[in-house]
């Protein structure tokens, strides 16, 4: 003991130096003297807030960075807003004839990745094409029948588009075809304009209008590189919409796993379940109920066992196809179909006939074509971007986003042309093509020409399909778009993301599937302003024994400044929040005036700024600093800014706001700031 105290006798010499607290407040620690550890820890906060000995703190400048050329910021601001990817990247130092090889490349990245290919790539694609094959037969059908057209035409989109996706895309595990929620939205968006049953030449030309309109937004969203405004449809807002786009598919299902005739076109679930019970005494069929939910339980179950053991993948993938055969050969052999058992009785043979002609260029259609075409195809744009960058995280490559939009453009305008509706990228076939052990966009092409071999010889096969085994293999691929987790996980995150997630889902289910992605984008929307126009705030203190100041409610323990009122803003100020800035600003000042004046502390002279999270400021943000200024020199309150951004503090000294405020008042750190501020208190009689 007497040896440490000499110790500490020989560093008196060093009292002003940073080097002597270090030492010192490891000696306390050691002596254990509670006493005069507090005495430390008040010599360390003094040291920060003021010098004795007539000793100035060193006051960094804050920077102001150089002048930019306008047209070089215009540059550089359009770079980072549609660049900020770098595309261009490697097209630096290379010859002439490379640069032009490499552009064929970005457009066509089959020739990329084709240099490298092998038989032993392609063992992996061709069981995997073979696998999602046996899965998209049935699913087409039925997924065809959801958008009220003829069963060869959701064949037909399994066949051209993912061809023209395989040359193009960049995706190496989503595989392409017709899919649930976008057959029933569109489905749902072309009933409300032309009666599939009274219309079907009109109807299935409106639905090659909107698929052509479809791919030409897609497209355009890529080329513009403009994909960032599908992220304005949040992850909570998809989950909910997603979800009860399951639920009224499934209740749309109940026509044909029920054997109902005569069934409401309307999707709401009060319309249909009115339906389904109104008819209950005499529409109802009890084979195909039997044979419907025999089916549904091996599907299910087929499910349960890929799910346990991630081995028997295979299972459930090929259970559809093997439920579409049994069930054909059971009503063939003994003819259920002359017991009321709908089935599918025809499919045209043989290939895509071309659909050029039937595309609405002119008239009222055309308005009603376009309109419906942005709506799927941003949908559907969703739902591949998110399985691709899913899958791409899960292989760690990287997916240009703006460039699958370009594919996924390009095959839907392509398929319009082709007799095909809105086709993209499907969650349930791209997982089982990622499980089968995919390696390239090659398992899409394996993929076509099994549909191609079914177009060309297989679809009389179908004719005794049962319409009920397609409702079961619908209702079982649905089934798990209502993601009940995902739900519970964002109430625990946030409640606000809640809200639209239920808000979307019971748009869909209560209304209509066009009314719940309404509810699902003004939510989204409605976030967005509310975090734009109300910005969090919040009152800072110093944590012990360090120069940090950190949020109060996060760290309790951290103290008030005497007589300084530390505030820190968490959002850019512009016009849309500058005012509320202000209030909230004083608002915390009066607040802590009145517990100031409760507890008998030191009267708020100064109200710091602390500006490090505020990424820009406009002209409206300016003039409320300024409004700020003056509000607090009637009350006697010194405004100090710490840490402005280089954004910030130029617009701050364009403004002459700097020369108002006093450049001496806007300092690097809060730290500086808290030294000057307790400095000129300390100077007060």
């Amino acid at each position: 003991m007497l040896q440490l105290i000499c110790f500490h006798h020989s560093f008196k010499e060093l009292k002003f130096s940073s080097l002597y607290y270090s030492w010192k407040s490891l000696l306390m620690s050691l002596m254990g003297d509670p006493a005069d550890e507090n005495l430390e820890t008040k010599e360390m906060d003094a040291r920060s807030l003021s010098f004795s000995h007539g000793q100035e703190p060193y006051v960094h400048k804050v920077g102001i960075p150089p002048r930019q050329n306008l047209f070089k910021e215009f540059q550089s601001t359009v770079k980072e807003t549609l660049f900020a990817d770098d595309p261009l990247r490697s097209f630096k130092d290379q010859s002439k004839s490379r640069k032009l090889v490499l552009g064929i490349e970005a457009i066509f990245p089959i020739i990329g990745w084709g240099r490298t290919y092998n038989l032993t790539k392609l063992r992996g694609d061709l069981i995997a094409g073979l696998t999602i094959a046996s899965l998209c037969i049935p699913q087409d059908i039925g997924y065809a029948k959801l958008a009220n057209l003829d069963p060869q035409y959701g064949l037909y989109s399994s066949f051209i588009p993912p061809l023209i996706y395989a040359v193009m895309g960049s995706s190496r595990d989503i595989a392409i075809g017709p899919v649930a929620v976008v057959s029933l939205l569109l489905g749902t968006l072309l009933q409300s304009e032309i009666d599939p049953i009274a219309n079907p030449v009109d109807y299935r030309r409106l639905a090659f209008t909107a698929t052509f309109f479809a791919g030409i937004t897609q497209a355009t969203l890529g080329i513009l590189r403009l994909g960032f405004l599908i992220d304005f449809l949040s992850h909570a807002a998809i989950v909910g919409f997603m979800g009860g786009a399951a639920i009224t598919i499934t209740l749309q299902q109940l026509k044909g796993f029920l054997g109902i005739e005569k069934f409401t076109k309307k999707t709401d679930v009060i319309s249909v379940i009115h339906s389904v019970l109104s008819s209950a005494h005499h529409g109802w069929n009890w084979q195909t109920i039997v044979i419907g939910a025999s089916f549904l339980a091996f599907l299910l179950y087929a499910k349960y066992i890929g799910k346990k053991n991630p081995k028997f993948f295979w299972v459930p993938a090929i259970a559809p196809l093997i439920s579409v055969i049994l069930s054909t050969l059971f009503v063939f052999l003994i003819r259920a179909d002359k017991h009321g058992v709908a089935i599918v009785k025809h499919i045209d043979k043989g290939l895509n006939p071309s659909s050029v002609k039937e595309i609405y260029f002119t008239g009222d259609y055309l308005g009603k074509g376009f309109r419906i075409g942005i709506v799927a195809g941003m949908i559907a744009l969703t739902e591949a971007t998110a399985i691709g960058r899913t899958f791409a995280s899960m292989k760690d490559y990287q997916l240009d986003g703006n460039k699958e939009m370009v594919a996924l453009g390009a095959m839907n305008v392509v398929g319009s042309m082709t007799s095909c509706y809105v086709a993209t990228g499907s969650f349930s076939r791209s997982a089982v093509n990622f499980m089968s052990g995919c390696e390239t966009a090659v398992s899409n092409i394996v993929m076509s020409v099994v549909v191609f071999l079914t177009l060309q010889f297989l679809t009389p096969l179908f004719k005794y399909t049962p319409n009920v085994i397609l409702a079961t293999i619908i209702i079982s691929a649905v089934i798990n778009l209502v993601d009940y987790k995902a739900a519970i996980l964002i109430w625990k995150i946030d409640k606000f993301d809640f809200v639209a997630c239920m808000g979307a889902f019971f748009g869909v289910v209560f209304a209509s599937v066009e009314i719940g992605l309404l509810i699902a984008v003004s939510i989204s929307f409605a976030k967005i302003l509310l975090q734009v126009t109300r910005p969090r705030t919040a009152i800072l203190g110093k944590i012990p024994r360090t120069t940090v100041y950190r949020n109060i409610q996060q760290y309790p323990e951290a103290t008030r400044v005497p007589g300084v009122l530390i505030i820190r803003v968490d959002s850019a100020i512009y016009f849309s929040n500058s005012n509320y800035v202000k209030e909230r600003i004083l608002r915390w000042l009066m607040d802590e005036e009145e517990l100031v004046k409760g507890d008998y502390q030191t009267r708020i002279q100064f109200l710091m700024v602390e500006m490090s999270p505020v990424t820009d400021i406009d002209t409206s943000g300016i003039h409320a600093l300024e409004e700020l200024f003056r509000s607090l020199q009637k009350r006697d309150v010194q405004l100090v800014l710490a840490n402005p951004g280089p954004i910030v503090i130029d617009k701050l000294h364009t403004s002459n706001f700097a020369t108002l405020l006093g450049e001496d008042k806007i300092f690097l750190t809060v730290a500086e700031a808290v030294a000057y501020c307790s400095t000129k208190l300390a100077e007060e009689p």
